[in-house]
């Protein structure tokens, strides 16, 4: 809930036409969400505090610890530095997590890892034969602004949904951290049974390798940045067959992968028939 990521504070403005005075604004907050699996303690990201269930969900799976089904549980538990989120695995299944030694911080998706190996791994290759129409992935990115209830509150947010093939928007997470907003949309999906198999990810930030490996660990074959792609997340979308659509604005879009997924809109009535 956005009353949980809000907190109130008071400010002094400044402005050129009228100078100083004070102001209150609404401002995200940023906690520390320590993940462990059956106990075992694991890293801390830096989130907002609201729908951890799912940030845990779609961290398991997109970091590759373990697939859904085999996660039994997640325990939430509120602590006096932050929040606890304990993830039960099936049979006590073994992390296979990337270690890491230090906290994953709202800005970046890999901090503490400690080898390049684990930092580079291979990517997942998504087969779909999924196409979507260009005037769909405009349709969901008007979509987006309504949908982000914490993001108009502080203008300090990400947010990442998913859409239908036909652009329709069924579910949207935001977070301080783009990584974390789209961990939570990976684990709505999950736990609303919605295959991500079956439409688009919109990311409103820019588009770096760990949101496409993200994106290929859920099985989504498209992904759509409102920002530019960096040079590796272009290679890794290659590598993953997965769709890298980036620079969404209202006046277009520009495709970097895979474009055969993408079509122009089929008229339902020929030409001919005006004639």
């Amino acid at each position: 809930m956005i009353q949980q990521s809000v907190t109130h504070r008071a400010g002094l403005q400044w402005r050129t036409a009228s100078g100083r005075s004070g102001v209150e604004r609404k401002t995200a907050q940023e906690t520390a969400i320590g993940i462990s699996f059956d106990g075992r303690p694991h890293t801390v990201l830096m989130a907002s505090p609201s729908d951890l269930e799912d940030l845990a969900v779609g961290f398991t799976v997109t970091e590759g610890v373990a697939p859904y089904a085999s996660i039994a549980g997640v325990s939430l538990e509120e602590a006096e530095q932050g929040f606890l989120a304990d993830v039960r695995l099936v049979g006590g299944r073994p992390s296979k997590a990337r270690p890491r030694s230090l906290e994953g911080r709202s800005s970046c998706g890999l901090c503490g890892v400690q080898r390049l190996a684990d930092a580079m791994r291979p990517m997942p290759r998504v087969e779909s034969r999924l196409t979507v129409e260009h005037e769909a992935i405009q349709f969901a990115g008007e979509q987006m602004e309504a949908r982000q209830s914490l993001g108009r509150a502080t203008r300090a947010t990400h947010a990442a949904g998913f859409a239908r093939p036909n652009g329709e928007i069924v579910a949207v997470r935001e977070d301080v951290g783009r990584h974390n907003a789209l961990d939570k949309l990976a684990g709505a999906l999950m736990r609303q049974g919605i295959d991500a198999a079956n439409g688009f990810i919109l990311v409103t930030s820019r588009c770096s390798f760990e949101m496409v490996e993200k994106t290929a660990r859920i099985g989504a074959p498209i992904i759509v940045a409102v920002s530019a792609p960096t040079d590796l997340a272009i290679t890794k979308a290659e590598e993953a067959h997965v769709t890298l659509i980036a620079l969404a604005r209202a006046d277009g879009h520009t495709i970097f992968t895979r474009p055969e997924r993408i079509v122009e809109r089929v008229d339902a009535t020929p030409a001919w028939e005006f004639a």
